[in-house]
């Protein structure tokens, strides 16, 4: 069959599952995030940019807040890379470069289940897989100037609008010319710099919101990186990294991947096509892997990397494919990986055959928010129709306010832009609710029949709206109620507990508890 149908069939029919699983689960709690995020839009957010919330935004104005809503663009991305994969793999090498770098890319675990998943790694993946080959069309029409060149930097700006990360790529461009001595002349020609210009004008949406909210994204990306903590050299973070690396990305499909890269290292100043692809994956491994040294990095963060790593080492392998071990390797790489993506994209099936896990499954994640958060709103009706009141809800962490906040049929949302589930107060800027309406906050008071037009309110002459009125908290069962919340109402009791459990065994516990007559924390 020819190559190029057998790669279109192959990623019809996975994007044919893949809908069709897009409803099966639950909201992961970031998804849930992200949606609530698509419903306020902005430039810019507290860890992101602002391409997941419009993203969002855009499918469920189309098919609803609901989870296929939600998640419609992730197959539709993994479809784009894919494509992208192998016509780059196509142009660069052949054909069966292309088809196994597409197959190998659709059975790492980490890749599949982010084509199910609505997080901004999709997003960052397939505009990075973009800028990558657009770049090259631009390099090989080098020296005329083409409109590759603002293309390549819109792509990446796109990319940095999702995940800050993708700023790594104009680095790459950089190196890449800087390493290959026929290019080093893109430094006196007009195109590099177009590049760089669109990629600059895309920047500017998420530093005016930053300037305009504390630069609280820079706290944040130290925060993550835990620079904000003592930095030193610890041994057994690295080994985390890779650790973690070969369980997410398959531990034979990595062990491939490093094998490759490591053995094509003496080539990258004799072929210009392995120059390209390793200096395009590099710079961000190894940024991630010197974070790793203080404190082990998230396997998802260096994904991009990932993509042109990829691409070299289906070249390298294809060039010893005749080779009978290495036939017999490559099968049982992407056949394991196959089977570690199904089985983490349901678990289920394990659980099913009797299998139980030594700790929590991480697909956990994906299931119980829907039914938990019916058990909340049943409690809810109840508690109002015996108080006669109407009660706000609060939650103690993002991911549960998120969550709930989807979940909730009577969202009931207090006023415009206000969450229908709001964070425990508190001064501290610790995620994007602290930039929404709190329930904490004061407004300006009514004015009054005979105000003088001239009178102002400050915000101490403001009033608190929700002063006097009762809430719901919904918390981790393991702790009690913060001081935030026993200080700031006049009675906090439990009124519930809500269990999730599992084939037979327990997920999680929220505890609720009613909060009666807001009165502010005291100063």
């Amino acid at each position: 069959m020819n190559k190029t149908r057998a790669v279109w069939l192959f990623i019809a029919a996975l994007t044919l599952v893949r809908f069709s699983m897009l409803g099966s689960t639950d909201l992961e709690f970031d998804e849930a995030h992200y949606w609530m995020w698509s419903e306020r839009l902005a430039a810019g957010y507290f860890s992101k940019g602002p391409g997941i919330a419009f993203a969002i935004r855009a499918s469920t104005a189309i098919f609803g807040p609901t989870e296929f809503g939600v998640r419609f663009w992730s197959p539709i991305l993994a479809v784009g890379t894919s494509l992208l994969l192998f016509y780059f793999g196509r142009r660069l090498f052949n054909e069966n470069v292309g088809l196994w770098a597409v197959i190998a890319f659709n059975v790492m675990p980490i890749f599949n289940v982010g084509a199910f998943v609505m997080t901004t790694d999709a997003l960052s993946i397939f505009f990075w897989t973009a800028a990558m080959f657009t770049f090259w069309l631009a390099v090989e029409k080098s020296p005329r100037f083409s409109f590759y060149w603002p293309l390549t930097g819109l792509l990446i700006g796109l990319g940095f609008l999702s995940r800050f990360t993708n700023a790594f790529e104009v680095v790459c461009v950089l190196l890449v010319l800087a390493f290959a001595p026929r290019l080093r002349q893109e430094y006196k020609r007009p195109g590099l710099y177009w590049l760089i210009g669109i990629f600059v004008l895309c920047t500017i949406p998420p530093i005016l919101w930053n300037a305009q909210h504390a630069w609280i994204t820079l706290t944040h990306l130290r925060t993550r990186g835990s620079l904000n903590e003592d930095v030193g050299f610890r041994p057994l973070e690295p080994l985390k990294f890779f650790g973690e690396h070969f369980i997410f990305y398959s531990p034979l499909l990595f062990a491939a991947l490093v094998w490759a890269v490591v053995g094509s290292w003496r080539r990258v100043n004799q072929q210009f096509k392995v120059l390209f692809l390793f200096w395009f994956g590099l710079p961000v491994f190894v940024f991630y892997f010197t974070l790793s040294i203080n404190h082990v990095a998230t396997p998802n963060w260096d994904a991009v990397s990932f993509i042109s790593l990829g691409l070299l080492a289906a070249h390298y392998w294809h060039e010893r494919i005749q080779n009978h071990g290495v036939r017999i390797f490559a099968t049982a790489a992407i056949l394991l990986g196959f089977v570690i993506s199904l089985f983490s994209l349901d678990s289920d099936l394990l659980r099913s055959a009797g299998f139980r896990f030594w700790r929590s499954d991480p697909s956990d994640r994906l299931r119980g928010w829907k039914t938990m958060t019916a058990e909340v709103e049943k409690i809810r009706n109840d508690l109002e129709a015996k108080l006669g009141e109407k009660l706000f809800l609060i939650a103690d962490e993002r991911h549960r306010a998120s969550e709930i906040s989807f979940y909730l049929k009577d969202k009931r949302v207090e006023g415009p832009e206000h969450p229908p589930v709001y964070l425990v107060e508190s001064q501290d800027l610790v995620n994007q609710f602290s930039f929404w309406p709190r329930y904490d906050q004061f407004v300006d008071a009514p004015a009054r029949p005979n105000q003088s037009p001239d009178e102002t309110f400050t915000e101490q002459k403001g009033v608190n709206l929700f002063v006097g009125r009762s809430a719901l908290l919904v918390r981790n069962y393991a702790k009690g109620p913060s001081h935030n919340i026993r200080a700031a109402f006049e009675s906090v009791e439990p009124v519930g507990t809500i269990e999730l459990r599992r084939f037979g065994e327990h997920v999680r516990y929220w505890q609720v508890f009613l909060c009666r007559h807001y009165r502010t924390l005291p100063l």
